[in-house]
């Protein structure tokens, strides 16, 4: 149907609104398939009246049209079957059961029969996931809202949902224009025509019943036979056209521009299948209007015409949407969550549909997404060349040169199904997304020669296809088979960046260069269609707002300035020029990069800062430093909803802030909501790229429809605290402490020697449960614990988000699950046909917790923390691996230490080792790094430190432990940072030390003495690095402050064993310890007959003990030589 025929439709419409045609109207809104009148549908819903509700809905979509439309109808015949329970109407009930809901089981065998066995409960309400249902009117309400979100989110209702701005009676004018115009062809025009009729033209009669005679009309009056409806532009006055070519015109004059100009060259077409509509020659970025013709007498005519004779008024059908009332407040500015991600974050993107669902790209080629409510890492997947074969020469020796490879661009397809990656180097990837936590790996093409600059989805005629830019001047377009659809060629310098976008049905893409060139091109071979300088003539990026009619530009001149503009699109000018950004400070390299949101606000990164504006208004509105650590130019993406916003850290991280709203929805994910079925965004599920339609957003549950285990990492359960504000990984700094002893007190050593002194949990047994637990680790997130034993295999446990523990982290006072994948797989290590028990074990985890790294004596191997699957080995032995470190920054490079005392700089990526290390004499028992001070400090089981540089590996230094008197220098040295890395922990057997990192020098020791007095087998600082927990191989635990390491509490073996295990032969004792990484006061051992125990202090006491007085006689803090804190060996003065 053409244009102005839909546009008759509307008018028709309004037409019978007015006159109060009202299921009329409904029907012809359902049976045209324009504009979907959600008021009405409201209506419906709440009256419960289903039969019209999918009637109304089939003019629109069909349950299997995609998965949105399948989500809507499953949650409506779900209503329906459930009012039908509620009512005891069981015939109904099974009737919707066999005819409604029975198409779901083809996706969801397992959802089917949850729903079935609804029908053996007395009250359905009995089933876990429906005990909140409310009555059937607030169920509805929930429902609906539901709704809502879905159809606004569904292509197919894309500018179905606006009903076009009108006068009231439109086509009643129209009418009376035509009247008009009839009656000035008359002869013998009457002053007052008699209109009698529509159907015929009008005449009027002769005077005195004389015939009327021919009338001469010059021909250009004369409308063409068939033209029922005159060109658009048949009316417009004429304006003249600005200098140079026109953003609006530039459709209309594109071909003799291209003709009479040589400075305009064709686009390079190859195997094009998408083509154009001719005479698309029209102005697409502007919409021009008809003027209307009124006069006098048709004034009157119209009042006779239209009954009550009211005047021309706006219309009333349907009303037209309110402007959105917002404020500062409505800006996301509250730090929610701070998420370490291991590698610098060079690119975000939100899914369109599930808004908490973040899209990351790193700097060494890894993208990761997180499920930003529950705080968790979903998947994380490494750069791998698929098809090096079908590379380029070019691109083949670009990798032996150099194999880093960088992401520069990371995005969803518009329906949040595909994964479109740009790397620096030759080549896109394009994954196919698969709820909850999978991808599949569907496309690589080498794009363009040199770095790849940006990607973006378009739908030129309805087809999906992927465009790209980059560093050979070119834009091409790429269809889903890889196959190259258009080159575009006409800049002078590198693409930057793209910006595709429609207007109607014309299709079109801006690209902006790096001498700041703008141009357009359409899906043809015409050349671009405008060249325009950026502000500024360098590195620009191009957005349009939410609602795709308001056109902005961001960018930053050589010069170090930055510009933050809006465009008029009709004049091909800037519009307005927003204020507030610095100029760039020397140094500081990069480009200002900003986003927009739901139409009303712009914010760009600069300055260390993100600062905001009223799109309406040049003045910058606020900003903030969102609690500090943002770099001078942070990256940032808001989510659709434009209630979070992500932004990048220095310290190779993101913060995500939120509004009200967001904190809200970041909430929802630790709350109990009535009738879980009714979630949000989360529950919208992926769809294959090529195949069926997959069920949307169903679960095991009969809330959801995705196919997740309970127990899966991916389910949306309480694992992860998505409304504590205050567990932020990055972000724990330490402090000096502020507890001070009470001086009217004599102070005493905290003792614990029973179970009711403190809370301690104790992890479930498993069916592999080792002999031993020798190495154990809380993940990052703080919401799981990780066991190697001596049998080579490693356990998960995860804490669930309930009514006893609302946080979902790690805690003592809840018992956690023993986690598996659906597949079942266990993390078993390779051995090596070696005995593990006499291994030395070691494992790491990667900051994001998507990976852990561990080895028992033979081939270290890289195992998915979400799947449980082996990504890769290597190192086989020998030599054995001894110690594990992740780098920092970068999550593919490991230091990996050896049983023959060196230490392997190994990068993952290109399976390489690229350097060794040798300064030890004994095997390496510990590394740690320090991105503050870029170092790598190892320890050995010679007690030696060495710090190595972390960028050319030199040794800086070797530092010898001093042992205490007696001592022989040997057995494991363990090192650990501090949280802000000024000092170093070193633990050994024979002692604890404090370290100052920069100078190597010896701050503290302590011995075993006294009470504790046995060997230690382990210790690690707290979160914060204001306390160490030691383990004794007697049992003992010992909880030192930092400032002088003086013991604070003692925890008897008694609290956490039982007396069984205390006298068994040998006794077991802790061998490993782990802090949790947001709780201070928090930690877990792991025992030497495989079990693993959780400590906590008392709700009531809230910490272990208090810190031991300072001032206790003892000059510049030298360690105490009276009490059982003391340390008699020890003399030396904190440097």
């Amino acid at each position: 149907m053409s244009s102005l025929s839909r546009e008759l439709v509307f008018l028709i419409l309004q037409f019978l609104d007015e006159e109060k045609f009202k299921e009329t109207v409904h029907k012809l809104e359902q049976e045209s398939g324009f504009f979907f009148n959600m008021k009405y549908f409201e209506e419906k819903v709440h009256a419960g009246e289903w039969d019209e509700v999918e009637k109304y809905l089939s003019g629109f979509t069909k349950v299997d049209d995609n998965r949105y439309s399948m989500k809507i109808f499953f949650e409506i015949r779900k209503q329906k079957y459930l009012e039908a329970l509620d009512r005891h109407d069981r015939a109904k009930a099974v009737d919707i059961l066999v005819k409604d809901l029975k198409v779901f089981s083809t996706f969801n065998e397992e959802l089917y029969k949850e729903i079935t066995q609804l029908l053996t409960l007395e009250n359905f309400r009995e089933n876990e996931q429906l005990s909140k249902y409310g009555d059937t009117k607030s169920a509805r309400s929930i429902m609906l809202i539901e709704l809502k979100k879905l159809i606004e989110a569904n292509p197919l209702f894309r500018e179905k949902l606006v009903f076009p701005t009108l006068k009231a009676s439109r086509l009643r004018t129209l009418i009376n224009q035509s009247l008009n115009w009839q009656h000035q062809l008359c002869k013998n025009p009457r002053p007052n025509p008699d209109i009698k009729t529509l159907f015929t033209d009008h005449t009027c009669t002769p005077p005195n019943g004389a015939r009327a005679s021919p009338v001469s009309v010059p021909l250009a009056a004369v409308p063409k036979a068939g033209a029922a409806y005159p060109p658009l532009t048949a009316h417009v006055p004429f304006q003249p056209p600005p200098p140079g070519p026109s953003l609006a015109g530039w459709m209309t004059n594109a071909a003799a521009a291209a003709a009479a100009s040589s400075s305009v060259q064709s686009a390079v077409v190859a195997a094009s299948s998408i083509p154009v509509p001719p005479n698309q020659a029209v102005n697409m970025l502007k919409r021009t209007t008809i003027t209307e013709y009124q006069s006098a007498e048709s004034e009157q005519l119209m009042k006779r015409l239209r009954p009550g004779g009211h005047g021309v008024d706006e219309a009333t059908y349907p009303a037209p949407i309110p402007q959105a009332v917002w404020s500062v407040d409505d800006l996301p500015r509250t730090v929610a969550y701070s998420f370490p991600h291991g590698s610098n974050v060079t690119s975000m993107d939100f899914h369109p549909t599930r808004h908490t669902l973040l899209l990351v790209g790193s700097a060494n080629g890894e993208f990761t997404l997180y499920e930003i409510g529950l705080r968790e890492t979903l998947l994380s997947k490494p750069f791998k060349v698929r098809d090096m074969n079908a590379c380029s020469p070019q691109f083949q020796n670009a990798v032996v040169k150099d194999a880093s490879i960088s992401i520069n661009r990371v995005t969803w397809s518009p329906d949040g199904d595909l994964i479109g990656i740009a790397f620096t180097k030759h080549l896109i990837h394009l994954h196919a997304y698969q709820q909850p936590n999978e991808t599949r790996h569907v496309l690589e093409i080498e794009a363009h020669s040199g770095s790849v600059n940006d990607i973006a989805f378009s739908r030129p005629n309805k087809q999906l296809c992927v465009v790209t830019c980059g560093d050979d001047k070119l834009i091409k377009v790429w269809d889903m088979h890889g196959q190259k659809l258009f080159t575009f060629e006409g800049h002078e310098a590198p693409v930057y960046s793209i910006c595709p976008h429609h207007k109607e049905s014309i299709q079109f893409i801006f690209s902006t260069s790096l001498d700041g060139k703008i141009k357009a091109w359409l899906y043809d071979n015409m050349g671009s269609r405008v060249d325009y300088d950026a502000p500024g003539k360098w590195c620009t990026t191009m957005l349009y707002s939410a609602d795709g009619t308001r056109l902005f530009s961001c960018g930053t001149g050589k010069d170090g300035d930055s510009y933050l503009v809006e465009w008029n699109e009709s004049e091909g000018s800037i519009k307005r020029t927003y204020s507030g950004f610095r100029k760039r400070s020397a140094g500081v390299a990069g480009v200002v990069q900003f986003d927009t949101a739901q139409n009303h606000f712009l914010a760009a990164g600069e300055d260390n800062q993100i600062k905001f504006w009223d799109v309406d208004n040049n003045n910058m509105l606020t900003c903030t430093e969102a609690e500090g650590g943002l770099p001078a130019l942070p990256r940032l993406r808001f989510n659709k909803e434009g209630n979070l916003l992500a932004v990048t850290t220095v310290d190779n991280g993101f913060k995500i802030l939120a509004n009200a709203d967001g904190l809200r929805t970041l909430r929802a994910f630790g709350s109990s909501r009535p009738f879980e079925a009714f979630r949000p965004q989360y529950e919208a599920s992926s769809m294959k790229v090529s195949g069926a339609p997959v069920v949307a957003s169903i679960s095991p549950n009969i809330s959801r429809m995705d196919h997740l285990d309970r127990n899966s990492p991916a389910k949306p359960s309480p694992i992860l605290n998505g409304g504590d504000t205050t567990s932020r990984g990055i972000d724990i700094k330490p402090r000096i402490s502020e507890e001070k002893p009470d001086k009217g007190k004599p102070w005493e050593l905290m003792e614990v020697l029973n179970p009711q002194q403190c809370r301690v949990a104790t992890m479930p047994e498993t069916p592999d449960q080792a002999r031993k637990v020798v190495r154990l680790l809380y993940t990052n997130s703080g919401v799981g614990l990780l066991a190697l034993g001596s049998n080579a295999i490693q356990r998960l446990w995860k804490w669930g988000r309930n009514e006893q523990n609302p946080s979902g982290k790690a805690t003592a006072s809840v018992v956690p699950h023993h986690w598996q994948p659906n597949s079942g797989l266990v993390m078993t290590n390779d051995t090596a046909d070696t005995n593990p028990e006499e291994a030395v074990p070691c494992i790491a985890l990667s900051k994001n917790d998507s990976y852990v790294m561990s080895a028992c004596g033979g081939k270290v191997s890289l195992f998915n923390m979400m799947t449980f699957k082996v990504m890769t080995t290597f190192m086989p032995p020998p030599p054995a691996s001894t110690f594990l470190a992740f780098h920092p920054q970068d999550n593919n490079i490991i230091a990996i230490g050896m049983e023959d005392s060196t230490i392997h700089i190994y990068n993952v990526r290109v399976d390489e080792v690229k350097t060794r290390l040798k300064g030890h004499q004994k095997r390496i028992t510990g590394l740690a790094f320090s991105t503050n001070l870029g170092v790598l400090v190892s320890s050995g089981a010679d007690a030696q430190l060495c710090v190595w540089t972390n960028d050319t590996w030199e040794k800086k230094r070797t530092v010898s432990i001093q042992m205490p008197a007696g001592k022989t220098p040997s057995g494991d040295t363990r090192v650990q940072f501090s949280s802000d890395q000024s000092h170093l922990l070193v633990v050994h057997e024979t002692q604890l030390a404090i370290y100052d990192a920069s100078k190597m020098e010896r701050i503290y020791q302590w011995i075993p003495q006294d009470t504790l007095s046995a060997p230690i087998s382990h210790a690690s600082y707290s979160c914060n690095s204001q306390l160490v927990f030691a383990a004794f191989t007697d049992g003992n635990v010992g909880v030192f402050d930092v400032e002088n390491l003086r013991l604070r509490c003692r925890i008897a073996p008694s609290v956490y064993m039982s007396s069984s295990a205390i006298n068994s032969n040998p006794p077991v004792h802790p061998l490993v310890v782990a802090a949790h990484p947001h709780e201070s006061n928090q930690f877990a051992v792991g025992l030497s007959d495989g079990s693993v125990k959780v400590l906590e202090p008392l709700e009531s006491e809230g910490k272990w003990g208090t810190p031991a007085p300072a001032d206790n006689g003892i000059p510049n803090g030298k360690t105490q030589a009276s009490s059982a804190t003391s340390n008699p060996a020890a003399d030396q003065i904190p440097r």
